[in-house]
């Protein structure tokens, strides 16, 4: 099996693991919403404590996979998270539910630096550029699909194909994983094809601005963190904005996906196209998308404005993810620990974003958008520190 191959499976490993997880997480706050009653404060605190576990994980299982090896990191990952899927779908409590959620929080990092590394190891800087782009297209298409199709499959199957679909996707994942270890271990043959590599980036685009490329790498670690503030925090509150706007879980899922059609959008365009690369205008404007869309996402009462804001937050989320992940890839050779990094990165920001939005509906519970302007507090606390960053660092 050559490497091109190899890594076509691992793309395939990819596509599975963000069905499964964007499935099981995107949807576990309508099941606890449903089931437990469970509204935006109760959801916002789950969020945070997936995020508070994520930002430990990560960076400690970015460095195992990167001296333990990559394909042994899956297999611990893929299989731990198979059984979790069982055990939750066999409870029947809210505390015995969210203990699995803490545990599934954690184990989930075994899989994502390894994929991320697998996917740019042994590349020159051209490939870094070609597999870190298609691997942000893999797994963004899976994941808009994840969404759109979630809802339907909620109300067709029931509650508990939020644990039972992704457990069966896991456990396909692990069979997959012990084949191309087995497959790689015999050692690649050599590529029948070539792969059409664009021009690599110029990191001359970061010297012209008196930036050295470090410094958009420390740039993009802090904005991605802020992007998931955002995200997490609408993605917690959805099932108090499908009540909002009177959706069922198969509308929201049809209408709140479009903000990650949007980011496939953006990560297809920087994929082939370079003029981003070391470029600070890009990195600013897609911050000030961000702000604007959440706030008008979660302040609107038309579903056309919400749609249209999840066009720009798409687009901004995408460029900004792009930067981090592309620049911790184009940094170094210790991928699997930059990985971990940039995964660590997200977890904060996963954390940061809902435990301010239930700490403020906690606070100013008579307060209907406490969280949407605390949230947005805080994004702009991280917008001054991006510009901050950029004028510290300037000739």
């Amino acid at each position: 099996m050559s490497i091109q191959d190899l890594k076509r499976g691992y793309l395939a490993l990819t596509v599975l693991n963000t069905l499964a997880a964007s499935y099981f997480f995107n949807y576990l706050f309508f099941f606890l919403h449903d089931r437990f009653g469970f509204g935006n404060r109760g959801n916002l605190w789950v969020s945070a404590m997936h995020g508070a576990v994520y930002v430990v994980s990560a960076w400690q299982c970015g460095k195992f996979a990167q001296r333990r090896g990559l394909l042994n990191s899956l297999k611990i990952g893929f299989g731990s998270l198979a059984l979790l899927m069982v055990v939750a779908g066999l409870l029947d409590s809210a505390a015995g539910v969210l203990c699995v959620f803490a545990v599934y929080s954690c184990v989930l990092l075994f899989t994502w630096p390894a994929l991320e590394a697998l996917t740019s190891e042994g590349e020159t800087p051209a490939g870094v550029q070609y597999r870190v782009g298609l691997y942000n297209c893999t797994w963004s298409a899976a994941a808009a699909l994840a969404y759109f199709t979630g809802g339907s499959l909620y109300e067709c199957f029931g509650r508990g194909a939020v644990f039972w679909v992704p457990a069966g996707l896991f456990s396909c994942q692990l069979v997959l994983t012990f084949w191309l270890a087995r497959k790689a271990a015999l050692g690649p043959t050599p590529a029948t094809e070539s792969v059409h590599e664009p021009t690599p980036c110029s990191k001359e685009a970061a010297a012209g601005q008196g930036v050295r490329p470090a410094v958009f790498l420390k740039m993009a670690w802090l904005a991605n963190p802020f992007s998931y503030v955002a995200l997490n925090t609408l993605l917690a509150v959805m099932p108090g904005v499908g009540d909002r706007l009177g959706l069922s879980p198969r509308e929201v899922g049809w209408f709140c996906s479009i903000w990650q059609f949007g980011r496939l959008a953006a990560f297809i365009v920087l994929w082939r196209w370079t003029g981003w690369h070391y470029r600070f205008g890009w990195l600013l404007a897609a911050f000030l998308a961000l702000i604007a869309s959440f706030i008008l996402i979660l302040m609107s009462v038309q579903i056309w404005l919400v749609v249209a804001a999840q066009v720009f937050l798409g687009l901004a989320s995408g460029l900004i993810y792009y930067s981090s992940l592309f620049y911790s890839m184009d940094a170094g050779d210790t991928k699997g620990e930059h990985g971990g990094l940039h995964e660590a990165f997200i977890g904060a920001g996963i954390f940061a974003g809902p435990a301010a939005g239930a700490a403020a509906l906690t606070l100013l519970p008579h307060s209907a958008h406490a969280a949407t302007w605390t949230v947005s507090g805080l994004l702009a606390i991280g917008l001054g520190g991006l510009v901050w960053l950029r004028l510290r660092h300037a000739k």
